[in-house]
């Protein structure tokens, strides 16, 4: 078994698509994760305005090696308002046409408790209905990164929305749900469809109790979570470097280069 390595370009924010699949194939990754582009995150807008109709992008990238394995939203389960369900289902035309497989959508909420859990599943349960009314492939995926911080939250959510697929930002349960990753993903790697990674040192930059660090820089336990997970595991581990929101950091460029060549993922 293997995973596959990709990276958000959450990381490389300022680049065109074709320079972020010409970055993606120079890498030697087979796929790239969607969150940012040309300057922002409003990716169905940037592709009418850029290519027009989802058929022309299709057009485009039907000979083009490297995959868009997952577009990620800002919507979040909870809370979401009808305005912030309409931004959502923007993306769906472009993921249909593209083939991709995933949509990224926040948990939301700030506390684990059962009507936070409740309304998370009960717009999963939104979803469900019209995906099937529409026959759409592309389905959820939610990130756990606000109320989803420890396996026990994620479990009692998934008891309420069975079969939900789960990004796991193995950053966020270690370093503000306190969990080892290795017993996070014990608790719930049968949900587990899209993995985040990263690495940081216990030293607060003035947004986080933490600051991130280049891949193998840091205190993240990364070797013993790839031990596990190269037999366990077949999905995308992407490299969520945050550049958008922290441009202090080094180009995603780099943080690839230093991954691969320290054998860290």
């Amino acid at each position: 078994m293997a995973y596959t390595r990709t990276y958000s370009t959450l990381g490389s924010p300022e680049l065109s698509l074709e320079q972020t699949l010409a970055l993606t194939a120079r890498h030697g990754l087979p796929g790239v994760e969607l969150r940012a582009l040309a300057g922002t995150i409003d990716l169905p807008g940037h592709f009418t305005s850029v290519y027009g109709t989802p058929a022309v992008l299709a057009a485009r990238l039907r000979t083009q090696p490297v995959k868009i394995l997952s577009l990620d939203t800002s919507l979040k389960l909870a809370g979401s308002t009808t305005a912030e369900r309409g931004e959502f289902l923007k993306f769906l035309p472009w993921a249909e046409a593209l083939g991709v497989p995933r949509l990224r959508v926040f948990d939301g909420g700030q506390n684990a408790d059962p009507a936070t859990h409740r309304e998370m599943a009960d717009t999963v349960a939104w979803w469900r209905t019209l995906r099937a009314k529409n026959n759409w492939r592309a389905d959820l995926m939610v990130e756990t990164h606000d109320a989803l911080r420890t396996a026990e939250s994620i479990n009692q959510f998934l008891r309420l929305a069975p079969g939900t697929g789960i990004l796991w930002d193995t950053h966020h349960t270690w370093k503000t749900g306190g969990e080892d990753p290795l017993v996070t993903w014990q608790a719930i790697r049968p949900h587990v469809v899209h993995m985040h990674v990263k690495d940081s040192v216990s030293i607060p930059n003035g947004k986080h109790p933490f600051s991130y660090r280049l891949p193998g820089d840091g205190e993240f336990p990364m070797q013993s979570l790839r031990e596990v997970i190269r037999e366990e595991y077949v999905g995308p581990v992407s490299l969520e470097w945050e550049r958008l929101w922290h441009p202090e950091l080094a180009p995603v460029d780099d943080a690839l280069t230093a991954a691969t060549q320290r054998g860290w993922w």
